[in-house]
């Protein structure tokens, strides 16, 4: 059995696809675990994931409806909570270009009652899931992930003495997730057609579990105020799109509000402060150089060259069509067939 690197925990959005992924691991491979609190808004996905997991065969499992603009709510919720992972947040871009006042309240104000609460309690770990999008934002959901990012790294300035230290994990499509681009083809491909926006278009790929696993090494090794970057493979839209439905009409219907052709994850102004240490990238704050505190534990960072950037359109690594296919038999349809 792993040694659990958490003994009671938080999960923000809960019940999201990171969330329900994040629990079913836990409970496997941490089953030890003292308290876990699944913390969402959505009283359907909450009742639907306790019919999983009843109480009586998972009675260190508590289920709390609440909303992160509720600051109070929170601070009830982080009672007896060493440990807090935060993946609530609105996601769809086209939303957040209508409706930019509600991605602000969940995703930057709930973002700095999150802080406020652990600064408040007995946390010791914080991890927040941000995406590629936060990274020369275009769009309003980018910009408020790299607000919420901001709020995350600087609680680290201002927690005086307590032991606690704030992180943030940056990562690409997650392979599957509900309201990602695989799903849609999967979909549409049924009905003939496939939209592509662009026939450039790439992306980064990473599959839940490879998130899950990013979260847990970040939980064992961050310092606090660095941004986790993983080394994964991008792929062109237009491969997915002949992956998943190769005998399907392509029609191009150009970009949507906000949309960008490319991905980055480190960009070149980022490069000054980032550091590779192997299978991830580490963005430091410019006023803190923590590869000392990495190498205290073992891990060997170097500098990445100025000008560095890392976007999914100059990646070293491309998924193949064939590549794809197989991904999405391992991840998420094991019985998928081409259209």
């Amino acid at each position: 059995m792993k040694k659990s690197p958490f003994s009671r925990i938080l999960i923000t959005g809960g019940t999201g696809s990171f969330g329900k992924a994040f629990l079913k691991a836990v409970l496997r491979d941490y089953p030890e675990t003292e308290r876990i609190v699944i913390y969402s808004r959505d009283e359907l996905k909450q009742s639907e994931l306790q019919r999983i997991y009843p109480e009586d065969k998972y009675p260190n499992l508590r289920f709390f409806i609440g909303d992160v603009r509720d600051r109070y709510r929170l601070k009830v919720a982080l009672n007896n909570i060493d440990t807090v992972i935060h993946a609530a947040a609105l996601k769809q871009v086209p939303a957040a270009e209508y409706n930019p006042i509600e991605f602000i309240k969940t995703n930057v104000l709930g973002a700095e009652n999150l802080v406020q609460a652990c600064l408040e309690s007995d946390v010791q770990k914080v991890v927040a899931l941000s995406t590629d999008k936060a990274a020369a934002p275009i769009n309003l959901y980018g910009a408020t992930k790299l607000c919420s990012d901001k709020l995350f790294i600087a609680a680290n300035n201002i927690k005086g003495d307590k032991n606690i230290r704030f992180s943030v994990v940056r990562y690409g499509n997650v392979m599957g997730s509900r309201g990602s681009v695989i799903p849609f083809f999967m979909e549409k491909a049924k009905e003939g057609v496939l939209p592509i926006t662009d026939t450039s278009m790439t992306r980064f790929n990473i599959a839940l579990e490879e998130s899950i696993n990013m979260v847990l090494w970040a939980l064992e090794n961050s310092a606090g105020s660095e941004i986790i970057i993983p080394k994964i493979p991008s792929y062109k839209i237009i491969d997915l799109a002949e992956a998943i439905g190769p005998n399907c009409q392509k029609k191009v219907i150009g970009l949507r509000p906000g949309e960008k052709i490319h991905e980055e994850m480190v960009t070149r102004a980022d490069s000054f402060n980032t550091y590779d240490i192997g299978n991830y990238y580490l963005i430091f704050p410019g006023d803190k150089h923590l590869d000392k505190d990495y190498e205290k534990k073992g891990i060997k960072s170097k500098a990445v060259e100025k000008g560095f950037s890392y976007d999914s359109g100059t990646n070293s690594k491309f998924l193949s069509v064939e590549e794809l296919r197989a991904l999405i038999r391992d991840h998420i349809d094991k019985d998928f067939q081409p259209q």
